[in-house]
């Protein structure tokens, strides 16, 4: 294993499909170890990217699992891009869609801090607003966000959260009164649980840092498992894992957050926008 190693999102990507294949088999780490000759605490570390996944033994799972040929391919064709871009080559790996797999990174987090600019961030979304809001080809990919963010919020040890948006936010009546007015609501009451802190930047506070410019900072409970930040446009997602470049978004989110209004005044702003509607 490389000194301190630290996975890349791809790689814990890769992680995820090893457990998904032994899980659809019904497998205990110690049984699937067994078949293909590995111990149960190197199985566990593939799977929870602690160590990188070589070729050679995601080709081994992928026999002994009976998984499609193509399938345990593709993964074996990660896992080798995965080893050269650590060694400093390769470009963006074209078949790993940050979109689609974002859903898994909030899942996993323990600590969510999302500035928006334009919509109520994706985790605090009702259904019908998200509906409204997002384009026909995104409302599958978040609704597994949504859903991955209300799963946390119900665990015994659910993650921080902590968003910042504009007041313009809560003006548009998005997919009209009835639906933005429960939407705005349904802000007033998630707030009030006790790990998530919902802050509105006012109109009268003028330039902010990363105006017009959204993104979301995921931490993780693993030493191994950097900070990542998120950023999406009309076109495409894209991870942000350069530590220095993290830093840099996570000092941003520190500057909004002094801008915004408290906590209990931002509350009072939604429950005005919900008033007028």
């Amino acid at each position: 294993m490389p000194k301190d190693f630290r996975a890349t999102t791809l790689e814990r990507s890769i992680g995820r499909r090893l457990a998904l294949w032994r899980d659809e088999r019904g497998l205990s780490l110690a049984e699937a170890g067994q078949r293909v000759g590995f111990s149960s605490a190197k199985l566990s570390t593939m799977e929870n990217a602690v160590q990188p996944s070589t070729p050679l033994d995601i080709m081994a799972l992928g026999y002994v699992y009976n998984v499609p040929t193509p399938e345990w391919q593709a993964v074996v064709l990660r896992a080798e891009y995965a080893k050269t871009a650590r060694m400093g080559g390769g470009s963006a790996e074209p078949h790993f869609d940050p979109t689609a797999d974002f859903a898994n990174l909030v899942f996993e987090a323990t600590e969510l801090r999302a500035f928006t600019t334009d919509l109520v961030p994706t985790g605090l979304q009702l259904p019908s607003y998200a509906h409204a809001a997002g384009s026909p080809e995104r409302i599958v990919q978040l609704a597994m966000v949504r859903e991955a963010w209300a799963t946390r919020l119900g665990d015994k040890d659910p993650p921080m959260v902590e968003a910042v948006f504009p007041e313009g936010v809560l003006r548009p009546v998005v997919g009209g009164p009835r639906v933005m007015k429960a939407q705005l609501l349904h802000l007033m009451e998630i707030s009030e649980h006790s790990t998530v802190t919902v802050q509105v930047i006012p109109v009268v506070a003028g330039a902010y840092p990363a105006m017009g410019c959204p993104f979301t900072l995921l931490g993780f409970p693993h030493r191994q498992h950097n900070d990542v930040a998120y950023l999406e446009t009309v076109i495409k997602g894209e991870y942000v894992e350069d530590q220095a470049l993290v830093e840099q978004l996570a000092q941003r989110f520190a500057e909004l957050q002094k801008i915004a209004l408290s906590p209990g005044e931002s509350l009072e702003l939604i429950a005005e926008a919900a008033a007028d509607l």
